[in-house]
């Protein structure tokens, strides 16, 4: 099977997509910081020194202190793909960002989008 591109493209480069397509909708960098904390375990500076080191997308998920254990709760579809059908772990995290990040821009609240 071969490699994903998205998995070599440094966070770093996507982080600002994120951000951006936030704040289009009225929402901010630090609920999106909160969302990518949330799913990955990291903390402020671990967050932080991820995007200066300009580290890749597999490496990102791949040093992430631990993935919630309540992601499984994230379903729906992204780019066409039900997320909770994606066998390839990694993109499967991928693409649980993804979503959390859609429902961000969506205007829903971030306990609904936290899965509290």
């Amino acid at each position: 099977m071969s490699r994903h591109t998205v998995f070599g493209m440094p966070f770093a480069k996507v982080y600002p997509l994120y951000v951006a397509k936030a704040e289009r909708k009225n929402r901010t960098k630090e609920e999106v910081d909160q969302i990518i904390r949330w799913l990955t375990g990291y903390d402020e500076a671990g967050l932080r020194r991820q995007i200066e080191q300009m580290n890749d997308i597999e490496t990102f998920f791949a040093q992430a202190p631990a993935i919630h254990p309540n992601c499984s709760r994230i379903t729906g579809v992204v780019c066409g793909v039900r997320v909770e059908t994606i066998e390839d772990p990694l993109m499967r995290n991928i693409r649980y960002l993804d979503k959390l990040i859609d429902e961000l821009a969506k205007g829903r609240t971030m306990e609904k989008i936290l899965r509290q």
